[in-house]
């Protein structure tokens, strides 16, 4: 029997999650579960991250002092792109942004002005997004950043908590490649965008794979959480995307997935980049996966509306589960209004957002919660739709079935939404993906698993899946074409 603990961090909680491999079959099991509430200072949006450490720690004592365990490995994996600066002295410069800081809002544009569109995606291969690693660190330099000038070493979130951990600096791979200033068709740094950003290269940390042993807890931490001295620290695949890709269970290649939750990623896993104009047009991203896989993707907004306008309603005084909203949706009128759900990237007062965005289209306003979730869901279905079809025109091939996973396969009306309007199957299922394929990516590093392979297939036995099949009706086709007339 081997044990594993996975913290896994996203945008909106953490936990940590024990796997334990045994008679051929995983187990995951929940230990701690905590809030990831961001803090808004007069400088900007910052993720409140000596407190998550904190937690981080709290997990790995309920493990050690509560529960007595002794563990073969311990990963981190978080959301992408964010980072926190290093000095001399190996302390925070700079506590890490938030990627929806508006600090970052002009920045592409600014970029541009230096190093053309292109010539970044021909050496990056990464979807714009103004919160990408390379424009924050543009934003710190025009805006003279005291953390910026006194960095020695940028560390991404994951790494950052390793670094914690095991007092090793280092980034891993997958998430070094959400940055867009990683190459991934030479394997290295993009260094030539930093000379002509003039960013301090200096900074750029070493580069591992993911299931690299870093080394043994740091004493203090093992002594704080009663866990043994020889604990060993892996570099799991530290993009929460990746280990969720890493925990499908698919087989061949006729499939895409979805990794549902605060952010929907949609995409297909290859051999390498695809690096070309339609890529580059169509705004697609190649990121790095398990086993030197490339995980090529969209990135959409996924269930964060629908956790805004929850999170809104809330300071109102109706508070609902998630299940709720889901059975609320299930019983509203259909098509409404359609949202284009890539619009509302900054938070706050998402149900007005939605509702100024209806009316500046000329669509009716959802006006209750029930129809203002099927809109959400119903808008999701339709992007992922859109998605699917750029996937396969850049493939030259068609997609037959969509794995969705994450904490969104639970939410059984998008599940079946998103069958009808793409008119694939949809198998939803293992909701934990992201800390299952932690667990499995170390379990991979440390020999007790030969591959990917391997570890789909201990998936697919050991957590059950759902089938969700398409119910072809005309009125998601004709709901599209308004859907991809607000996109053009």
């Amino acid at each position: 029997m081997k044990h594993y603990l996975a913290i896994d961090l996203g945008a909106e909680s953490g936990r940590a999650m024990l796997g334990t491999l045994s008679d051929d079959s995983l187990a995951l099991e929940e230990l701690h579960r905590f809030p990831n509430t961001p803090v808004r200072l007069p400088t900007g949006l910052y993720w409140d991250t000596f407190r998550l450490f904190h937690e981080i720690q709290q997990g790995l004592a309920i493990a050690g002092r509560d529960r007595k365990l002794s563990l073969d490995g311990i990963g981190v994996d978080t959301w992408g792109v964010d980072f926190g600066l290093l000095g001399c002295d190996g302390a925070l410069v700079d506590n890490p942004r938030h990627y929806r800081d508006s600090r970052n809002n002009g920045m592409l544009e600014k970029t541009f002005a230096v190093v053309p569109r292109e010539e970044i995606f021909s050496q990056t291969g990464i979807q714009f997004m103004q919160f990408n690693s390379l424009y924050q660190l543009y934003a710190a330099k025009l805006a003279g950043a005291p953390g910026l000038q006194a960095a020695e070493r940028l560390l991404f979130m994951p790494d950052l908590f390793n670094y914690w951990l095991s007092g090793v600096q280092v980034t891993e791979l997958s998430i070094a490649s959400t940055s867009q200033f990683y190459n991934p068709s030479k394997k290295r740094w993009a260094t030539e965008l930093f000379a002509k950003l003039e960013l301090p290269e200096k900074i750029l940390p070493d580069i591992v794979q993911p299931g690299t042993l870093l080394g043994a807890l740091l004493p203090h931490v093992a002594e704080a959480t009663g866990l043994e001295a020889a604990t060993p620290v892996f570099a799991t695949c530290g993009h929460d995307t990746a280990s969720a890709v890493a925990a499908v269970p698919a087989t061949g290649e006729d499939w895409c997935y979805i990794s549902s939750g605060t952010w929907s990623l949609m995409g297909v896993e290859l051999a390498e980049p695809v690096i070309n104009e339609g890529s580059l047009a169509l705004n697609f991203t190649n990121e790095i996966g398990a086993n030197g896989t490339i995980r090529f993707l969209k990135n959409i907004a996924g269930l964060w509306l629908l956790q805004e306008c929850r999170r809104a309603w809330a300071l109102e005084g109706r508070e609902y589960t998630y299940a709720e909203l889901a059975g609320m949706a299930s019983t509203a009128p259909p098509f409404t209004a359609i949202i284009d759900p890539d619009a509302f990237l900054e938070p706050g007062g998402m149900p007005d957002k939605i509702a100024a965005f209806c009316r500046q289209h000329g669509q009716p306003v959802p006006e209750t919660p029930a129809a203002m979730c099927r809109s959400i869901l119903e808008s999701l279905a339709l992007r992922y739709r859109q998605v699917l079809e750029s996937l396969e025109s850049l493939l030259g091939r068609k997609l037959g079935v969509i794995h969705i996973v994450g904490g969104g396969s639970r939410n059984q009306v998008l599940n079946q939404f998103v069958a009808d309007a793409t008119g694939r199957p949809v198998v939803a299922g293992p909701a934990e993906a992201t800390a299952l394929g932690n667990v499995l990516v170390q379990a991979i590093g440390s020999g007790e698993l030969k591959g990917l392979d391997e570890a789909r297939r201990l998936i697919a036995r050991s957590f059950p899946l759902e089938r969700f099949e398409p119910r072809p009706q005309a009125d998601w086709n004709a709901a599209y074409e308004r859907f991809c007339r607000l996109k053009a």
